[in-house]
């Protein structure tokens, strides 16, 4: 049980810390809206990301253990992870911005640029979310001294 509370724990983490400052620079930057919109979406994306966070870490584990199947290199846990990634946050994105009132052609924008630059983001996330479950010590990530 110790170890389930740890995994959801460092998976919310990585989420909500990931998600808010990649999301706000992509809003801002690339999107074009303005930093009030991107505050409130990001503001909004926090209790979804708080919500989505273990069952997205559950989803990219799942697809870790398909990349494996291939193959066990490093390159096919990148591209796993950049599936998982694309896969499962692209939809939650669209919904956020749509509710905190972004135009289509903002939302088109930002969920397009999300997915191009989750070619890099999803495998740095994963990284990331790597790093946050050892520093949390969930059970399998880390090695006990």
């Amino acid at each position: 049980m110790k170890g389930r509370i740890r995994h959801a724990a460092a998976d919310t983490f990585a989420m909500v810390v990931f998600c808010f400052i990649s999301g706000m620079v992509i809003e801002i930057f690339i999107s074009g809206m303005t930093f009030e919109q991107s505050l409130a979406s990001r503001m909004l994306s926090i209790p979804v990301n708080i919500a989505i966070a273990w069952p997205y870490g559950v989803f990219r584990d799942f697809m870790l253990r398909q990349g494996r199947r291939v193959s066990p290199s490093r390159v096919t846990k990148n591209i796993a992870d950049l599936l998982a990634y694309v896969l499962f946050q692209s939809p939650v994105y669209a919904a956020i911005l749509f509710t905190v009132g972004a135009s289509t052609d903002q939302i088109i924008t930002a969920v397009s640029s999300n997915a191009l630059v989750s070619c890099a983001m999803g495998v740095l996330y994963g990284y990331f979310l790597d790093s946050c479950r050892r520093w949390f010590k969930v059970p399998g990530y880390y090695q006990q001294v």
